[in-house]
């Protein structure tokens, strides 16, 4: 009777074999995980600090292609690209040396204006309340003038503090963004070209077409926003001038930037003029006027019934129920310029889904076409 031999257990040497592959597996397993992790990191870094130079480059070569595809049919692409920075150059000088002196008048009186602005609001603000406090007794626990004034000591404290790193990042986008705009200028249609001819002989033309509609949707929604923008803020310049107002300058460009923000940017680039012409003014007819040009002039006759309908309804193609969830889902991930470009990704996302649609319609392939037949 044959008996099976015992198995037995692992010697020394195997078991330090084991310990010594299961202490190296794990080893390079947390080496290859610190590693991605690093370049993740790495990248992400990369990513957020290019993020915002890529993004105005692109606006930029969006906004420069008409004149330099004009001076193209004189010079050649680079000379043309120098031409028009030139002139920009030339324009950008002349609108800053009308600006500096009201931005340097600006930050000069505002440590000693704010104050002033700040307590005389919160004297309008304590006497709103206690007029309020005979019908509402529970504001009184609020304190809302204090917590006012010191919300405005902190936004002032903010503002002073974040000019010298706001003024540090200007100066890296002066010397980023010329330089990629003049690559996309010059190579944008090679770029376009080389992404394009990546994609699969069968869907080539639709990828083609998509990237010929996202391009031109880009275009002209970024050019028509800017134009939009430049004339808000003109208007608002040239109507806050003919009053005693100070700083109407610096007012008309912010409620010109701050006009791209959809639906709430017009409401924050008013808040500042209307707030300073109280204070100096009170409810006078000054204080009336400029009203009028910030809600009437401005925002109702210039911008909803000359602009938008002209320059962005007919660009955007979205509904308002789309725009909305547009601007709060692009606001939730990159802030204010999510909410800027938040517009333009959903009308490319539509314009992507439409085409691939009709073409998914029109040029099915005949197995695709019998299959879907049966399944009806």
């Amino acid at each position: 009777m044959n008996v099976a031999p015992l198995r037995r257990g692992w010697t020394k040497g195997q078991v330090l074999l084991a310990f010594l592959v299961l202490t190296a597996a794990i080893a390079c397993g947390l080496a290859i995980y610190s590693s991605a992790t690093s370049l993740i990191g790495l990248f992400r870094e990369a990513s957020t600090v290019l993020f915002l130079p890529l993004l105005l480059s692109l606006i930029l070569t969006f906004l420069l292609e008409p004149p330099v595809s004009q001076f193209e049919k004189i010079f050649s692409r680079s000379c043309s690209i120098f031409v028009v920075y030139l002139l920009g150059l030339g324009v950008g000088t002349v609108l800053a040396l009308w600006l500096v002196p009201q931005w340097n008048e600006f930050f000069a009186n505002v440590g000693s204006d704010f104050p002033r602005y700040t307590e005389t609001l919160t004297g309008h603000l304590k006497r709103l309340l206690e007029a309020l406090h005979t019908r509402l007794p529970i504001i009184e626990n609020y304190d809302l003038p204090n917590r006012f004034r010191d919300w405005a000591q902190q936004l002032l404290a903010t503002i002073l503090t974040s000019t010298p790193r706001s003024a540090l990042k200007i100066g890296g986008l002066l010397i980023l963004v010329p330089l990629f705009t003049f690559f996309f200028l010059r190579d944008g249609r090679k770029i376009r070209r080389a992404a394009v001819s990546l994609s699969p002989n069968r869907h080539y033309e639709m990828v083609h077409d998509i990237s010929y509609l996202v391009s031109q949707q880009l275009s002209q929604f970024i050019r028509g926003r800017v134009l939009e923008a430049l004339i808000v803020g003109l208007v608002v310049a040239i109507g806050l001038s003919f009053t005693d107002l100070r700083y109407a300058p610096v007012l008309g460009l912010f409620a010109g930037i701050t006009n791209l923000i959809p639906y709430i940017g017009p409401i924050i680039g008013m808040v500042p003029g209307l707030l300073i012409a109280f204070v100096d003014f009170g409810a006078s007819g000054q204080f009336w006027w400029i009203v009028i040009v910030y809600v009437l002039i401005a925002q109702v006759v210039i911008d909803n019934f000359i602009l938008i309908p002209i320059l962005i309804s007919r660009v955007s193609n979205l509904h308002p129920l789309w725009v909305f969830f547009a601007i709060i889902v692009g606001g939730k991930l990159y802030g204010v310029i999510g909410m800027i470009i938040g517009v333009p990704i959903a009308s490319i996302i539509k314009i992507t889904l439409l085409e691939i649609r009709t073409y998914r319609r029109t040029f099915r392939l005949p197995e695709t076409a019998i299959e879907g037949e049966r399944l009806l």
